[in-house]
Protein backbone atom coordinates (compact mmCIF):
# COMPACT_ATOMS: atom_id res chain seq x y z
CA UNK A 1 0.00 0.00 0.00
CA UNK A 2 1.17 3.57 0.56
CA UNK A 3 4.64 4.36 1.83
CA UNK A 4 5.14 5.50 5.41
CA UNK A 5 4.45 9.21 5.77
CA UNK A 6 2.01 9.41 2.86
CA UNK A 7 -1.32 11.15 3.38
CA UNK A 8 -4.38 9.10 2.54
CA UNK A 9 -8.06 8.67 3.31
CA UNK A 10 -10.14 5.58 3.86
CA UNK A 11 -13.78 4.69 4.42
CA UNK A 12 -15.44 2.83 7.27
CA UNK A 13 -18.75 1.16 6.46
CA UNK A 14 -21.14 0.23 9.24
CA UNK A 15 -23.10 -3.01 9.49
CA UNK A 16 -24.90 -4.19 6.34
CA UNK A 17 -27.16 -6.48 8.44
CA UNK A 18 -29.12 -7.50 10.59
CA UNK A 19 -32.41 -6.97 8.94
CA UNK A 20 -30.73 -5.40 5.93
CA UNK A 21 -32.71 -2.52 4.42
CA UNK A 22 -33.15 -2.64 0.66
CA UNK A 23 -30.70 -0.55 -1.35
CA UNK A 24 -28.86 1.05 1.55
CA UNK A 25 -25.62 -0.92 1.38
CA UNK A 26 -25.44 -0.47 -2.39
CA UNK A 27 -25.83 3.28 -2.04
CA UNK A 28 -23.34 3.47 0.83
CA UNK A 29 -20.76 1.68 -1.32
CA UNK A 30 -21.43 3.91 -4.32
CA UNK A 31 -20.97 7.06 -2.27
CA UNK A 32 -17.92 5.69 -0.47
CA UNK A 33 -16.21 4.61 -3.69
CA UNK A 34 -16.78 8.06 -5.20
CA UNK A 35 -14.35 9.42 -2.60
CA UNK A 36 -11.51 7.26 -4.00
CA UNK A 37 -10.45 5.80 -0.64
CA UNK A 38 -7.16 3.96 -0.21
CA UNK A 39 -9.23 1.12 1.23
CA UNK A 40 -12.60 0.31 2.80
CA UNK A 41 -13.02 -1.41 6.15
CA UNK A 42 -16.34 -2.44 7.65
CA UNK A 43 -17.59 -2.89 11.21
CA UNK A 44 -18.92 -6.43 10.72
CA UNK A 45 -22.25 -8.12 9.90
CA UNK A 46 -21.85 -8.41 6.17
CA UNK A 47 -24.37 -11.25 5.74
CA UNK A 48 -27.57 -12.09 7.62
CA UNK A 49 -26.14 -15.49 8.52
CA UNK A 50 -27.31 -17.83 11.24
CA UNK A 51 -27.66 -20.93 9.05
CA UNK A 52 -24.81 -22.95 7.56
CA UNK A 53 -26.95 -24.09 4.62
CA UNK A 54 -27.60 -20.59 3.24
CA UNK A 55 -24.47 -18.71 4.29
CA UNK A 56 -22.42 -19.26 1.14
CA UNK A 57 -25.19 -18.04 -1.15
CA UNK A 58 -25.48 -14.92 1.00
CA UNK A 59 -21.74 -14.29 0.69
CA UNK A 60 -21.98 -14.76 -3.06
CA UNK A 61 -24.79 -12.21 -3.14
CA UNK A 62 -22.83 -9.51 -1.33
CA UNK A 63 -19.74 -10.29 -3.41
CA UNK A 64 -21.73 -9.14 -6.44
CA UNK A 65 -22.16 -5.75 -4.76
CA UNK A 66 -18.40 -5.51 -4.26
CA UNK A 67 -17.47 -6.49 -7.80
CA UNK A 68 -17.68 -3.00 -9.41
CA UNK A 69 -15.35 -1.73 -6.67
CA UNK A 70 -12.78 -4.52 -6.83
CA UNK A 71 -9.99 -1.97 -7.35
CA UNK A 72 -10.49 -0.80 -3.74
CA UNK A 73 -8.94 -3.05 -1.06
CA UNK A 74 -11.63 -4.29 1.35
CA UNK A 75 -11.03 -5.36 4.94
CA UNK A 76 -13.83 -7.14 6.78
CA UNK A 77 -14.41 -7.23 10.52
CA UNK A 78 -16.12 -10.47 11.64
CA UNK A 79 -19.58 -9.81 13.06
CA UNK A 80 -22.03 -12.04 14.90
CA UNK A 81 -24.09 -12.41 11.70
CA UNK A 82 -20.95 -13.50 9.81
CA UNK A 83 -19.64 -16.07 12.29
CA UNK A 84 -21.83 -17.74 14.88
CA UNK A 85 -21.19 -20.13 17.78
CA UNK A 86 -20.65 -23.84 17.09
CA UNK A 87 -20.33 -23.24 13.33
CA UNK A 88 -16.99 -24.07 11.77
CA UNK A 89 -18.66 -23.52 8.40
CA UNK A 90 -19.41 -19.85 9.11
CA UNK A 91 -15.80 -19.16 10.08
CA UNK A 92 -14.49 -20.99 7.02
CA UNK A 93 -16.75 -18.95 4.76
CA UNK A 94 -15.69 -15.70 6.41
CA UNK A 95 -12.05 -16.57 5.78
CA UNK A 96 -12.83 -17.51 2.18
CA UNK A 97 -14.72 -14.37 1.23
CA UNK A 98 -12.76 -11.94 3.40
CA UNK A 99 -9.43 -13.30 2.20
CA UNK A 100 -7.83 -13.02 5.62
CA UNK A 101 -8.04 -14.58 9.11
CA UNK A 102 -10.66 -13.63 11.69
CA UNK A 103 -8.07 -11.54 13.57
CA UNK A 104 -5.34 -9.73 11.66
CA UNK A 105 -3.62 -6.40 11.10
CA UNK A 106 -2.41 -4.30 8.19
CA UNK A 107 -0.64 -1.03 7.44
CA UNK A 108 -1.31 1.93 5.21
CA UNK A 109 1.13 4.81 5.06
CA UNK A 110 2.37 5.27 8.61
CA UNK A 111 -0.85 3.96 10.13
CA UNK A 112 -1.40 0.54 11.66
CA UNK A 113 -4.82 -1.13 11.88
CA UNK A 114 -5.67 -4.08 14.13
CA UNK A 115 -8.86 -6.12 13.59
CA UNK A 116 -10.14 -8.28 16.45
CA UNK A 117 -12.77 -11.03 16.50
CA UNK A 118 -15.54 -10.81 19.11
CA UNK A 119 -18.19 -12.21 16.76
CA UNK A 120 -19.14 -15.01 19.14
CA UNK A 121 -18.99 -13.20 22.47
CA UNK A 122 -19.86 -9.82 23.90
CA UNK A 123 -16.42 -9.79 25.52
CA UNK A 124 -12.94 -9.89 24.08
CA UNK A 125 -11.51 -13.35 24.74
CA UNK A 126 -8.07 -13.75 26.28
CA UNK A 127 -6.77 -14.91 22.90
CA UNK A 128 -7.88 -11.62 21.32
CA UNK A 129 -6.15 -9.59 24.01
CA UNK A 130 -2.99 -11.65 23.59
CA UNK A 131 -3.05 -11.09 19.84
CA UNK A 132 -3.67 -7.37 20.33
CA UNK A 133 -0.80 -6.95 22.78
CA UNK A 134 1.60 -8.84 20.52
CA UNK A 135 0.49 -6.88 17.47
CA UNK A 136 0.71 -3.47 19.13
CA UNK A 137 4.11 -4.30 20.57
CA UNK A 138 5.39 -5.32 17.13
CA UNK A 139 4.12 -2.03 15.64
CA UNK A 140 4.84 0.28 18.54
CA UNK A 141 6.66 2.73 16.29
CA UNK A 142 3.65 3.35 14.01
CA UNK A 143 2.59 6.99 14.48
CA UNK A 144 -1.13 6.20 14.06
CA UNK A 145 -2.88 3.13 15.46
CA UNK A 146 -6.54 2.09 15.29
CA UNK A 147 -8.38 -0.96 16.59
CA UNK A 148 -11.52 -2.40 14.99
CA UNK A 149 -13.96 -4.95 16.40
CA UNK A 150 -17.62 -5.70 15.79
CA UNK A 151 -19.23 -5.62 19.22
CA UNK A 152 -18.47 -2.54 21.35
CA UNK A 153 -17.13 -4.64 24.23
CA UNK A 154 -15.79 -1.38 25.67
CA UNK A 155 -19.13 0.43 25.82
CA UNK A 156 -20.08 0.10 29.50
CA UNK A 157 -16.68 0.83 31.05
CA UNK A 158 -16.10 3.78 28.71
CA UNK A 159 -19.56 5.22 29.43
CA UNK A 160 -18.81 4.90 33.16
CA UNK A 161 -15.39 6.57 32.66
CA UNK A 162 -13.60 3.46 33.89
CA UNK A 163 -9.97 3.69 32.81
CA UNK A 164 -8.88 0.41 34.37
CA UNK A 165 -10.25 -2.17 31.93
CA UNK A 166 -7.60 -4.13 30.00
CA UNK A 167 -8.42 -2.98 26.46
CA UNK A 168 -8.14 0.67 27.42
CA UNK A 169 -4.95 0.13 29.40
CA UNK A 170 -3.32 -1.67 26.48
CA UNK A 171 -4.46 0.95 23.97
CA UNK A 172 -3.14 3.72 26.21
CA UNK A 173 0.20 1.95 26.68
CA UNK A 174 0.81 1.72 22.93
CA UNK A 175 -0.67 5.06 21.87
CA UNK A 176 -3.80 3.86 20.08
CA UNK A 177 -5.89 6.83 18.90
CA UNK A 178 -9.18 5.20 17.86
CA UNK A 179 -11.17 2.10 18.82
CA UNK A 180 -14.09 1.50 16.46
CA UNK A 181 -17.03 -0.91 16.58
CA UNK A 182 -20.39 -1.55 14.94
CA UNK A 183 -23.21 -3.87 16.10
CA UNK A 184 -25.45 -1.16 17.61
CA UNK A 185 -26.22 0.58 14.27
CA UNK A 186 -26.03 3.87 16.21
CA UNK A 187 -23.53 6.72 15.91
CA UNK A 188 -21.93 7.27 19.31
CA UNK A 189 -18.67 8.95 20.30
CA UNK A 190 -16.64 8.89 23.52
CA UNK A 191 -13.29 10.34 24.57
CA UNK A 192 -11.33 8.74 27.40
CA UNK A 193 -7.75 9.66 28.26
CA UNK A 194 -6.90 10.65 24.71
CA UNK A 195 -8.49 7.58 23.10
CA UNK A 196 -11.53 8.04 20.86
CA UNK A 197 -14.18 5.32 20.92
CA UNK A 198 -16.68 5.25 18.05
CA UNK A 199 -19.84 3.22 17.46
CA UNK A 200 -20.55 3.33 13.72
CA UNK A 201 -23.94 4.19 12.22
CA UNK A 202 -25.59 1.57 10.04
CA UNK A 203 -24.68 1.04 6.39
CA UNK A 204 -27.71 -1.15 5.79
CA UNK A 205 -28.84 -2.84 9.00
CA UNK A 206 -32.18 -1.71 10.41
CA UNK A 207 -32.51 1.39 12.59
CA UNK A 208 -33.72 0.93 16.13
CA UNK A 209 -35.48 2.83 18.92
CA UNK A 210 -36.32 6.44 17.93
CA UNK A 211 -34.89 6.03 14.39
CA UNK A 212 -34.05 9.75 14.45
CA UNK A 213 -30.87 11.32 13.09
CA UNK A 214 -30.22 13.41 16.19
CA UNK A 215 -30.16 10.26 18.31
CA UNK A 216 -27.57 8.67 16.03
CA UNK A 217 -29.94 6.46 14.03
CA UNK A 218 -29.19 6.95 10.33
CA UNK A 219 -27.48 5.27 7.38
CA UNK A 220 -24.01 6.38 6.42
CA UNK A 221 -20.27 5.82 6.53
CA UNK A 222 -17.14 7.49 7.86
CA UNK A 223 -14.40 9.09 5.79
CA UNK A 224 -11.12 9.23 7.67
CA UNK A 225 -8.23 11.34 6.38
CA UNK A 226 -4.76 10.64 7.77
CA UNK A 227 -1.96 13.16 7.34
CA UNK A 228 1.07 12.20 9.40
CA UNK A 229 -0.26 11.98 12.95
CA UNK A 230 -3.31 14.16 12.15
CA UNK A 231 -6.65 12.37 11.78
CA UNK A 232 -9.82 13.94 10.41
CA UNK A 233 -12.80 11.69 11.19
CA UNK A 234 -15.89 12.70 9.22
CA UNK A 235 -19.34 11.08 9.42
CA UNK A 236 -21.34 11.17 6.20
CA UNK A 237 -25.05 10.33 6.05
CA UNK A 238 -26.23 8.74 2.81
CA UNK A 239 -27.80 11.10 0.31
CA UNK A 240 -31.41 11.20 -0.89
CA UNK A 241 -33.63 9.28 -1.09
CA UNK A 242 -32.33 7.26 1.90
CA UNK A 243 -30.90 10.19 3.81
CA UNK A 244 -30.16 13.91 3.62
CA UNK A 245 -26.40 13.77 3.06
CA UNK A 246 -25.62 15.53 6.33
CA UNK A 247 -21.93 15.67 7.27
CA UNK A 248 -20.50 15.92 10.77
CA UNK A 249 -17.29 15.30 12.64
CA UNK A 250 -17.04 12.40 15.06
CA UNK A 251 -16.65 14.96 17.85
CA UNK A 252 -20.11 16.38 17.05
CA UNK A 253 -21.54 13.21 18.63
CA UNK A 254 -21.65 11.92 22.18
CA UNK A 255 -22.96 8.96 24.15
CA UNK A 256 -26.59 9.89 23.45
CA UNK A 257 -26.35 11.11 19.87
CA UNK A 258 -25.76 14.61 18.50
CA UNK A 259 -24.26 16.97 21.08
CA UNK A 260 -23.62 20.12 19.08
CA UNK A 261 -24.58 21.62 15.78
CA UNK A 262 -21.47 21.88 13.60
CA UNK A 263 -20.85 24.53 11.00
CA UNK A 264 -22.60 23.80 7.71
CA UNK A 265 -20.40 21.78 5.40
CA UNK A 266 -20.95 21.48 1.68
CA UNK A 267 -19.79 18.01 0.66
CA UNK A 268 -22.67 15.99 -0.61
CA UNK A 269 -25.26 17.66 1.57
CA UNK A 270 -25.93 20.43 4.08
CA UNK A 271 -27.53 20.77 7.44
CA UNK A 272 -31.23 21.42 7.66
CA UNK A 273 -32.08 24.47 9.69
CA UNK A 274 -34.16 22.50 12.14
CA UNK A 275 -31.33 20.59 13.80
CA UNK A 276 -30.72 22.11 17.20
CA UNK A 277 -27.81 21.68 19.57
CA UNK A 278 -28.33 19.13 22.29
Amino acid sequence: MLAAGDSFSFVILGDRTGEAQTGVYDQAWKEAAAESPAFVINSGDTIEGGHDETAESQWNGVARVWKPYSRIPLYLVPGNHDIWPDSAVSEQLFRKFAGHPVRYSFDCGGAHFTVLDNSRSDELAASEMEFLESDLKAHAAAPVKMIFMHRPSWLLPVALRNTEFPLHQLAKQYGVEYIIAGHLHQMLHFELEGITYVSMPSSGGHLRLSKTYEDGWFFGHARVAVNGRAIDFQIEEVKAPLGQGRITKAADWGMNGLVKKPAQRAAGGSWSAGIAAR
